[in-house]
Order: C-alpha cells, then structure tokens, then sequence
C-alpha cells in the first residue's frame, strides 16, 4: 500500500486534472451509500470525538472511504479540529491500494466542484472573482475558477481582515490582480463570480447585491444551520445543486425553501445532470445563476483515484 502525504496529495491534484476527473465520475456515475457519523465517547463518557465515514466505488474497479475526524477539544490541546484520510481499495480483491491525506483530498475536490459547476453556470466572459472567507478551500478557488474561466482579478472578503489580506498577498504571488476588501457588498455588486466558503450561521451575502449575469457559489453551508446567502439571492435565480442531497442538508435551501422562496420542483439540476447534457446550464449572459454544494463521496473517490494514478476501467 502507498502512502501520499498531504505534499504528494497536493501535487497529485492539479485542477488541470482533477476538474476533468470529477467531470468523468459524474458522467458515469458510482456507488454512494450513506454516511456513517459516528460519536464516540471519551473515559468519563463524555463526547469527545465525531467520526464521519464517507464510501463510495465504481463496481469491479475501486473503493475509496474517507474517514473525517473531528474533536472539538483539540484547540486546548494545540492540535488541529479536523483530520481526515482516505484508504483506496481495489474494489474487486478488497487490496488496499493507498493511504492518502484526506484533509487536502477535501479542500482540492470541493473548490474543482465549483469550478466544475462554473463552466457551465459562470459567464463566459467572467474575468472577476470575489472570494468569501480565507480558508482552505477560499485559498483553492482562484486557480480551481481560473482553469474553466479566464479569471484575472480575485478580490477576498472575510471576518479577519487580516486573514483577507494574507490570502490576497498569496494570490498576487501566483500572478492574480488581487486585493482585500472591507466592504463586501460593493465587492459582490462588482464581481461576475461570487464564491463563499465560510462556516457562516447567518448571511452574508445579499442578493440584492448581485446583478445580472452573476453567478452565485456557496460552498459552505453543509448543516440546516448555516447559511451564507439571504432568500433574495435565490429569488429569479437559476439554481443548481451538486446532489439532491443538498435540498436536505443545507441552510441555505432548507430556509427558503420553507418560507416559499422556491420549491425543489425549481432547481434546474444537479452535476450529474449538467455533466451528462440532461439539462442545459447558463442560457443567457444576463441571468443569474446559483450553485449549492455540499460535498459527495463521489468526489472523494474521484480525487484518490487520481493521486494514485488509478484509470476507470
């Protein structure tokens, strides 16, 4: 079995290559049961560990599982919330194949998620990209979007200015036209590309902010009780979701939802749909569309099969 640490994965995970790999996935389809959470309880019986088990496999080829571990009370302990990994089998002999870091398995697949999305849903000419939060994931998007749309200036929002600005400084680095913003509703009433990757329980962004031809990517937004957008970022919206699962996951469609903003009926399609031509993305420069994400197995799977050099069939 081979072991790709966190600077292997990354290498591995080009969005050059990666963007393609998860189009091919989507396309054919896999296998993806459930998650499994699982609280485990420390000596006092109290919680002190949530451990998420993440499968899925393409049949008679590979089995990946990713296991995401987080324990709140590392903070006090000096160690990070969240660890992740990912173990690929040979889905056939059950032979495990390789060990890979899970953590940048995560960040890399969601940001090429949305790109992924974009290239259907962004403007064509969309040259502008406002970035909502600077963590992991934040910091992936300018070179994730810049591969399905001819982005030169990233502008970056979020709570710790000085996080905003840290970001930005990398981003100018790797040859974008990049600043940090203060005021995030003039930076999303200037940009062609909204995308937000925050761990927000109230909105951020407002859709009266956003014009005509905007595309709107949220990112963040996994539980019912978080949320990056307001009702009327949704309003007259086109809107797409990675999975059905979103429609039960997320806050950010559960509370419109509930308050009559749009009914599931509504929603356009999901990245299956749009990867294999059933419904048609953007169809007019001045709509609005919106994307919700909020992660599949099928990615992981995707991605591990990549940083190991594994073919479909």
């Amino acid at each position: 079995m081979r072991i790709f640490e966190a600077t292997a994965t990354r290498a591995a995970l080009s969005f050059e290559r990666l963007i393609p790999a998860l189009r091919a996935l989507f396309t054919r389809g896999c296998e993806v049961p459930p998650r499994h959470v699982h609280e485990l309880a420390g000596r006092e019986g109290s919680m002190t560990l949530t451990s998420l088990l993440m499968p899925a496999w393409l049949p008679g080829v590979a089995y990946a599982v990713k296991i995401v571990n987080v324990a709140p009370g590392n903070a006090a302990r000096g160690l990070p919330g969240l660890h992740a990994s990912v173990l690929l089998h040979d889905a056939s002999t059950g032979v495990p194949l390789a060990l890979i870091d899970g953590n940048e398995v995560t960040a890399h697949r969601t940001a090429a998620a949305s790109a992924l999305a974009a290239s259907w849903l962004a403007r064509a000419d969309a040259r502008h990209l406002l970035v909502v939060g600077a963590g992991c994931v934040a910091r992936l998007l300018p070179a994730a979007y810049r591969v399905v749309r001819p982005i030169e200036r990233v502008v970056v929002w979020a709570r710790r200015h000085e996080a905003a600005l840290a970001l930005a400084g990398e981003l100018a680095a790797a040859g974008f036209d990049a600043r940090a913003a203060t005021d995030l509703e003039a930076a999303a009433r200037a940009a062609d590309v909204v995308s937000c990757a925050t761990l927000a329980r109230e909105p951020l962004v407002r859709g009266a902010w956003l014009g005509a031809g905007t595309h709107l990517d949220l990112i963040g937004s996994f539980t019912p009780a978080m949320r990056e957008a307001d009702d009327a970022a949704f309003a007259g919206a086109h809107l797409y979701v990675d999975t059905d699962e979103a429609l039960a996951k997320s806050g950010d469609l559960l509370g419109p939802m509930s308050r009559g903003v749009f009914a599931a009926a509504d929603v356009r399609g999901t990245l299956a749909d749009l990867c294999r031509g059933r419904v048609s993305g953007r169809l007019a420069a001045a709509e609005r569309t919106v994307f919700k994400s909020v992660g599949t197995a099928l990615e992981d799977l995707a991605a591990a099969m990549l940083v190991a050099g594994m073919r479909e069939s």
